[in-house]
């Protein structure tokens, strides 16, 4: 059984690495996980991928000792369980919109005395069968995180009711979504924005939580300081995007001169 990295480094006070794989590739999350990178952050929520796809990442993962945190998308227990059985180290659930919705997620991602997870064992995460159902049920529950988004203004009111649930390993805030969500879409500098991101740090520490969000390198130390110590820290994207445009338009400017 393979014990979490991200939750080893949060545990002991420290700052856990995370880049964010779009590409449907098993190539990009190996390469992303040869840099030494704590984390891969993978998508089922915005990014077409299968769960074959996903099996690869994951694999591609823990080849060099990475964790898998998959963002699953919304619908019943098998949509959340699914990357777990994989052996996903952790699974990210976007638009919590209240503690019911919580309590929801908990119950069908955490194995009893915390929650119901359906039981199988014969999949990776079991050892396909090698494990005793309840060793396999505890490693789960100490060493699988579950972490929810806080991306919405319609769960502020019950947001310290969430962080306190048992089976919640870590908040998330995402400011995209919550700018929309407030009528701001894209206006950084609201400052209802610091103030919610300051809440979610806040909260998570108050309960023995963790907190995340994203971040850049300008603002990295400063979410650090509020107490954020999971922050993605990169994509595969982004920089393959801007390389791309950057040699077009240098071959353009070439062949005009």
């Amino acid at each position: 059984m393979r014990n979490s990295r991200v939750l080893k480094k949060l545990r002991a006070g420290e700052v856990a690495s995370c880049l964010k794989i779009n590409l449907d590739s098993s190539r990009a999350a190996e390469m992303a996980a040869m840099a030494g990178v704590d984390c891969l952050w993978l998508c089922m929520e915005h990014v077409p991928n299968d769960l074959s796809l996903i099996e690869r990442q994951i694999l591609a993962a823990k080849a060099h000792n990475a964790d898998s945190l998959v963002r699953v998308s919304r619908g019943g227990y098998s949509d959340y369980i699914r990357p777990f059985e994989l052996d996903a180290t952790g699974i990210m659930v976007p638009h919590i919109m209240s503690l019911q919705d919580a309590k929801n997620v908990v119950r069908m991602t955490k194995f009893h005395p915390i929650g119901r997870r359906p039981i199988d064992g014969g999949n990776t995460d079991g050892e396909f069968c090698a494990l005793g159902m309840v060793e396999y049920m505890e490693h789960s529950n100490k060493e699988k995180f579950v972490m929810v988004q806080i991306e919405d203004p319609e769960p502020l009111d019950e947001l310290d009711e969430i962080a306190a649930l048992e089976g919640i390993d870590m908040l998330f805030f995402g400011p995209a979504d919550f700018s929309q969500g407030i009528g701001a879409p894209g206006q950084w500098d609201d400052p209802r924005i610091a103030d919610v991101r300051k809440r979610v740090a806040q909260a998570a520490k108050r309960h023995g939580k963790f907190a995340g969000t994203t971040g850049s390198p300008d603002t990295f130390m400063q979410l650090v300081d509020l107490g954020y110590q999971f922050i993605p820290i990169g994509s595969d994207v982004r920089p393959l995007s801007q390389h791309f445009n950057e040699a077009v338009k240098k071959f353009n400017n070439t062949i005009k001169q």
